[in-house]
C-alpha cells in the first residue's frame, strides 16, 4: 500500500468536505455577524515534537507560539485560546505544574485569554491548541507581484543544530550552542512588526516548516518566480558549519522551526519597511525578489540553483 502525504491527506479531506477549490492558508476565517474571526489551531506531540532535552515548560509554551507565528504572519493579533491536553494517567504534579506555566507564560506575552479547553489521557503528551482573532483582513500567500522584494524576519539555519543539540547528536558546548538551542525551545514571532506593517505586505506566510517550503508555497500560490540572492544566514553559522563540513543550504533552508516569517513588499515601501524594523527591533533581512515565471532558484553569481521544497514533512 502507497503510503500516503500530510498533503494527499489534506485533499482527501477536503473533498469529502466538498471544498473543490481548496487553497491552503496560515489561518482560517469565517464571519460571524458582520465580525471576521480569524482562528489557526495547532498540535504538538510528545515522541514527534518534543526532544527529551527539552523541558515541558518550553514545550507548552511553543504550542501557543506555534499559533501565534501564523498569526504574526498575516498581521492579527492573537486574542483568544482554547487548550486541550492528551496526558499519561501516571503523570507527576510537577509535570502538569510546568504545563501550566508554559502555556501561562506564552498566553502572557502574547495577550492570549485562555478561555478553556479539554484534557483526556492517553500513551503520551499531546497538546492541540486554537487560537482566535479578528480582522476585516488578512495578507495572503498568494498576491505577491512581480518586481516585489522579498524579506523574511530573522536568520535561518540555527534550530537543525539545536535540534541535533537536543537530541545528543552534536555534543558542542558555548555560546553558539545554547544560541542553537534557545532557536528551538524558545522561538520568538515577530508579532509586533506583522501588526505594523501589515498594510505594506503583499503576501506573507510563516516559515516554521521550513523556508524552502514556505518559499515555494508562495511562489506557486502567486504564480510567479522567486529568486534569492542573499541567504538570511549569519556568519557564526557560516563559520559553525565550514568548520563541521555541514550543507549550509540544508540547514538555511530544509531545517525548518524558525518560527519567523517571509514577506513580500512593492520597492517603493522599502524604506518605510526597513524605518519600522529599525524602531522595533527586528532583524529583518532581504533576500530576494518576485519575477516572471515559477519555482524557487538561488542566485550565485551567474549560476542560478532550484530551492526544491524538502523542509518538515509530516508521515515521511
Amino acid at each position: 500500500m502507497t503510503k500516503l502525504d500530510e498533503f494527499t491527506i489534506i485533499k482527501i479531506f477536503q473533498k469529502e468536505f466538498g471544498n473543490k477549490k481548496f487553497v491552503s492558508e496560515d489561518v482560517e476565517t469565517f464571519n460571524v455577524g458582520k465580525i471576521k474571526i480569524v482562528a489557526k489551531t495547532d498540535t504538538l506531540v510528545e515522541s514527534t515534537d518534543i526532544p527529551k532535552k527539552m523541558g515541558l515548560e518550553e514545550a507548552a509554551r511553543k504550542s501557543i507560539v506555534a499559533c501565534v507565528s501564523d498569526f504574526a504572519s498575516k498581521g492579527i493579533r492573537p486574542e483568544f485560546g482554547i487548550i486541550s491536553v492528551n496526558l499519561p494517567n501516571n503523570i507527576s504534579h510537577s509535570k502538569i505544574t510546568s504545563i501550566a506555566k508554559g502555556f501561562k507564560k506564552a498566553a502572557k506575552e502574547y495577550g492570549i485569554a485562555i478561555l478553556g479547553g479539554d484534557t483526556n489521557s492517553g500513551k503520551e503528551i499531546v497538546f492541540n491548541v486554537s487560537i482566535f482573532g479578528n480582522s476585516n483582513k488578512i495578507v495572503t500567500r498568494k498576491d505577491s507581484k512581480i518586481g516585489d522584494i522579498i524579506f523574511v524576519t530573522g536568520p535561518f539555519g540555527y534550530t537543525k543544530i539545536g535540534l541535533d543539540l537536543l537530541l545528543g547528536k552534536r555534543k558542542e558546548k558555548g555560546k553558539f550552542a545554547e544560541k542553537s538551542i534557545k532557536s528551538m525551545t524558545n522561538p520568538k514571532p515577530k508579532i509586533g512588526f506583522g501588526l505594523k506593517n501589515k498594510k505594506y505586505f503583499s503576501s506573507s506566510m510563516d516559515s516554521s516548516d521550513g523556508l524552502s517550503t514556505t518559499l515555494n508555497e508562495m511562489s506557486k500560490q502567486s504564480k510567479k518566480k522567486f529568486i534569492i540572492s542573499n541567504m538570511p544566514v549569519k556568519r557564526d553559522l557560516e563559520k559553525y558549519a565550514k568548520i563541521h563540513k555541514l550543507d549550509l543550504i540544508s540547514l538555511v533552508f530544509h531545517g525548518g522551526e524558525e518560527y519567523e516569517f517571509v514577506f513580500t513588499v512593492h520597492p517603493k515601501y522599502k524604506e518605510i519597511i526597513k524605518k519600522n524594523a529599525r524602531r522595533l527591533k527586528t532583524p529583518i533581512i532581504e533576500i530576494g525578489q518576485v519575477e516572471s515565471g515559477n519555482g524557487v532558484f538561488l542566485k550565485e553569481g551567474r549560476n542560478y540553483n532550484k530551492i526544491r521544497d524538502l523542509g518538515w514533512k509530516h508521515f515521511r
